[in-house]
């Protein structure tokens, strides 16, 4: 049994009695259940232990591991400098993590000296690291430590670097804590410190009741957009750990949880127990994966059609990018469109043009395409490999009309052109996360490098989009 126990902290740094004074009083059940599960890790007879912070080097393509040697951080930033710590790291570990993460595709970056000054990153111990770190040591846990920053990658990624931390420790013959650092919703109050959203209690009562029952597919299909209006930053951590006993069964227990502050903190122990083949997560993430991707690829529309015939016919280096025989009607007009790039949920590219620039939407699509996949500067260009991965959609853009001000737009049902001396920005309707016309307007702004003063000329337009 490699991974030998696992459990999931709140890092607060008001917890830390240095740091809130008499506000630590507020979250006492939070400081005794952290206690108890220092207790716990130490109990397990744990060699090294690994914390997974939201708050370290966060990257969208990758997953960052700390490979300093000697790891060092404080609590300086919150008042209490004295609360330092220096620990070992635990670099043969460091090194077989990356290696089986890279079996499944999972990029992992191993932050050194050199690597923190290529990238501008700190070498420091984050808070999400530094709180749990605190009262494990209060607790006699005293372990050579790795220190994970959470990837923005799909959940069934994460899940899967948990496994490959599970079978690294297991090739090392080391036993190993893995500790999911993170709170849970940051909208519980009207004064909370991302604002309030009634649906952040909802979305702890969820959380806490799917951790007790360690119902790992219950939580890798939480609805998003509870999620997103959840503003938690515990989530990934917790798919990474649970990642770490695929095949065990698991007995989890929420030892508490409060939110005086506005912000939910949960305690929870997880004990992995018996090899439990209904536990094999893993392998049913793989087969919904390629049954979605079928039912995807079967309903994809005309014109996505389009774009991703063009793509394979580019990537195969054939002249011809699409059939000119057969094309629909309404296709054979002129009209500006975009295509948009997804993969794993996340944007992988997206150009467009306003105006059409080529004889018919159906030529206007297959040239974007190309132009989303391998020019988009915000990314590295697509690979040939990546295509079944791809979720596509077309953006047909309607005529612009301009409008006198931002009250003229509604971000679910119109784009929306900024433009100012020579300057111009686009931004599509209808846009994940994207709630009021002042957002929208702000993003289009800064697309085009105008600054969030300068007088502007706006204009709005709808779409017609494909799946």
């Amino acid at each position: 049994m490699p991974v030998v126990y696992g459990g999931i902290c709140p890092h607060p740094p008001v917890m830390v009695p240095e740091v809130g004074g008499a506000e630590a009083d507020r979250v006492i059940s939070s400081r005794q259940a952290m206690l108890e599960l220092g207790r716990r890790v130490k109990e397990s007879g744990a060699e090294t232990l690994v914390v997974i912070s939201p708050h370290g080097p966060v990257f969208r393509d990758g997953i960052a591991i700390m490979a300093a040697q000697e790891l060092r951080g404080d609590l300086g930033r919150f008042g209490a400098r004295r609360v330092s710590f220096e620990v070992e790291n635990d670099p043969a570990l460091v090194r077989e993590i990356a290696a089986r993460a890279g079996e499944p595709g999972i990029t992992v970056l191993q932050v050194d000296e050199k690597t923190a000054r290529r990238y501008g990153l700190d070498l420091e111990l984050d808070h999400g690291t530094m709180v749990p770190l605190y009262f494990l040591r209060a607790a006699g846990v005293n372990l050579p430590l790795v220190p994970v920053a959470m990837g923005l990658l799909p959940y069934r990624q994460l899940y899967a670097f948990g496994m490959a931390l599970a079978g690294a420790a297991e090739k090392l013959g080391k036993k190993v804590a893995v500790l999911a650092s993170g709170d849970l919703s940051h909208r519980l109050t009207p004064d909370a410190p991302a604002g309030y959203d009634p649906r952040g209690r909802e979305f702890d009562r969820e959380i806490a009741r799917l951790v007790a029952a360690a119902d790992i597919e219950g939580i890798l299909n939480l609805d998003a957009g509870l999620v997103e209006r959840a503003g938690e930053c515990g989530l990934r951590p917790i798919i990474m750990a649970f990642g770490a006993f695929d095949g065990l069964a698991v007995k989890a227990e929420v030892l508490s949880y409060e939110g005086p502050f506005g912000v939910g903190y949960m305690v929870a122990s997880l004990a992995p127990g018996e090899p439990d083949p209904r536990r094999r997560i893993w392998e049913k993430l793989s087969a919904a994966e390629q049954k979605a991707r079928e039912e995807r690829l079967r309903n994809e529309s005309f014109l996505v059609r389009v774009a991703r015939r063009s793509l394979e016919n580019y990537f195969a280096g054939r002249s011809r990018l699409y059939d000119e025989t057969g094309i629909p009607p309404e296709f054979a007009r002129r009209a500006g469109a975009f295509v948009s790039l997804h993969k794993h949920g996340q944007l992988r590219g997206c150009i467009g043009t306003v105006t059409p620039q080529y004889k018919h939407i159906v030529e206007e699509v297959a040239m974007n395409a190309i132009s989303a996949a391998v020019r988009d500067p915000r990314f590295y260009p697509v690979t040939e490999d990546e295509l079944p991965d791809l979720e596509i959609s077309v953006d047909v853009l309607q005529e612009p009309e301009p409008v006198e001000s931002v009250a003229g737009l509604d971000p679910k049902k119109y784009g929306v052109i900024v433009q100012a001396g020579g300057r111009q920005g686009l931004l599509l309707p209808d846009l994940e996360g994207i709630d009021t016309a002042e957002q929208q307007v702000a993003i289009a702004r800064r697309k085009a490098g105008i600054g969030p003063h300068e007088p502007v000329k706006l204009m709005r337009f709808e779409v017609k989009r494909y799946h």
